[in-house]
């Protein structure tokens, strides 16, 4: 087991193709990326491409760091037309980082930022699976409140009907 982690060395900040073996020790994790909208990395040339392709044009995606290192991620995924007042946020952190508070911290600070950075934002939400308890407990330490169970809603990830609690951060107007 790992020692507890001091909190003030987690920081937010965009990709670099230099995060790629860090990355890889996590995206290549099953674990981590089971409940992710995407699917494990299989190897360094893929998480180069991922990095390159999808991490770093993507509008608001960063690495969650811990001294300057890459264990994980938050991403948000703005909507459009009329339903742009809105966006999804996803998270992950390696496993050997799980229940010492890093994915609440990072989701704590990307909150208020995501809201900067995209003015035009209302709503932030997460839609997390019924049976990630822990993502429950990041999404509700971190200001997000819960706005009901979506009894089945088709992942097309996982090919699968899944249940999902809607869970959901409002601007401050």
């Amino acid at each position: 087991m790992m020692a507890k982690v001091d909190l003030y060395r987690i920081s937010l900040r965009p990709f670099k193709m230099s995060d790629v073996d860090d990355f890889l020790l996590w995206a290549g994790d099953d674990n981590v990326t089971r409940n992710l909208r995407w699917k494990t990395c299989d190897s360094r040339e893929e998480a180069l491409t991922f990095i390159r392709d999808v991490c770093i044009p993507h509008p608001w995606r960063r690495s969650i760091c811990l001294d300057d290192c890459s264990i994980g991620f938050i991403s948000v995924y703005p909507w459009s037309g009329d339903d742009r007042y809105k966006a999804d946020i996803g998270y992950a952190v390696a496993t050997n980082f799980w229940g010492q508070g890093i994915a609440t911290k990072a989701l704590k600070t990307a909150v208020p930022q995501v809201f900067e950075d995209l003015p035009h934002l209302l709503r932030l939400q997460a839609f997390v699976d019924v049976q990630n308890k822990a993502s429950q407990r990041v999404s509700s330490e971190s200001s997000l409140t819960s706005k009901g169970l979506l009894r089945i809603l088709f992942c097309i990830v996982f090919c699968r009907w899944m249940k999902f609690l809607l869970m959901t951060n409002l601007r401050n107007i």
